[in-house]
């Protein structure tokens, strides 16, 4: 993959955020109105007694009036604003499980349309410690690992466009969410290590972790940073691209080594990120392109029905411009 055309210039508009500057945290929050509620209710009342599976139902943004109308603005965060958004809630001793699961499928398909998220075809993925081991090719979201910052699908092509989380339960203590700008990273980049740059716009190998299909290569090669008329876009993991460089025998230069040090000494910077709690019924939807995101370890409750327990769903935008992302 050749470079890419690099990003020179300081963004500054509100995609390019820091702790400091940020909004208020009581503007990440989008709540569901009781006539979007009238609109969930109608579709939950219609599915009972059907037996067509939550992840093969269908909807019609038209059919939501409400809800679509609320969650404009939402998308508008994700694409444009400050990356992410919280929608909320569903309540949990009103509606079981399976309806706030049922309520999530409808918010994320009026938000984009669902994108498997391995081999397989899972459309809704459960994010729970499996003690699955990472250094042994498991996904950080099978752990109770801290993540580190990243993206999703970084190994991945196309790659989702949006991330949505519900949250059903919550640890014991720990998995905190936190957020982090890849464009104020880049202009961090630009201004304080500029000699970083170049190395993350030429091509690395991220490890697939298992997904990939007989005949495909067990690593993507992609560069870190692209920069193109939809913007800045990120593919980043390090402990993947660590493993990807490994897997194909090259380990990395003194320039590739001392440009990731730079990344990362930048996304530990305590004053570029926000962090929140996830709390039970409450979905976050973030931007996969250019919003980093991590998860804080976490210890969970010993009991089953009581551990943290969140679900995933990718989306791919409706305008049809994934497939180029």
């Amino acid at each position: 993959m050749a470079t890419t055309q690099m990003l020179s210039d300081v963004i500054t508009d509100s995609r390019a955020w820091t702790a400091e500057s940020i909004d208020d945290g009581a503007s990440w929050r989008y709540t569901l109105t009781p006539a979007c509620f009238a609109e969930l209710d109608a579709f939950l009342a219609q599915r009972r007694g059907q037996s067509l599976p939550t992840t093969e139902v269908r909807i019609e943004s038209a059919d939501f009036p409400a809800c679509a109308a609320l969650l404009a603005d939402a998308l508008t965060a994700l694409e444009s604003g400050r990356g992410f958004a919280i929608v909320e809630h569903v309540s949990l001793d009103r509606y079981s499980r399976e309806e706030a699961q049922e309520i999530y499928w409808v918010v994320g398909q009026l938000l984009g349309a669902p994108f498997a998220q391995d081999v397989k075809g899972t459309l809704l993925y459960d994010v729970r410690d499996m003690g699955q081991d990472v250094s042994k090719g498991a996904r950080f979201s099978v752990s109770n690992l801290e993540s580190s910052f990243h993206m999703d699908h970084c190994f991945g092509d196309p790659i989702p466009d949006i991330l949505g989380l519900l949250s059903l339960h919550g640890a014991k203590s720990g998995g905190r969410s936190q957020f982090l700008s890849a464009y104020t990273l880049h202009n961090e980049l630009l201004t304080q290590h500029p000699e970083a740059l170049a190395s993350l716009y030429d091509t690395w190998y991220f490890d697939r972790r298992g997904q990939f299909k007989e005949g495909e290569k067990p690593v993507f090669e992609a560069p870190i940073f692209r920069w193109d008329a939809q913007g800045l876009h990120i593919r980043y993991l390090y402990y993947y691209i660590q493993v990807g460089q490994e897997k194909m025998g090259e380990p990395f230069s003194a320039a590739q080594a001392q440009a990731l040090e730079a990344v990362e000494a930048t996304l530990a910077r305590q004053d570029l990120h926000v962090e929140m709690l996830l709390e039970p019924g409450q979905m976050l939807f973030t931007s996969n392109h250019w919003l980093l995101h991590n998860r804080t370890s976490f210890e969970d409750y010993p009991e089953p029905e009581r551990r943290r327990h969140l679900v995933r769903l990718w989306l791919s935008n409706r305008n049809g411009d994934a497939a180029h992302h």
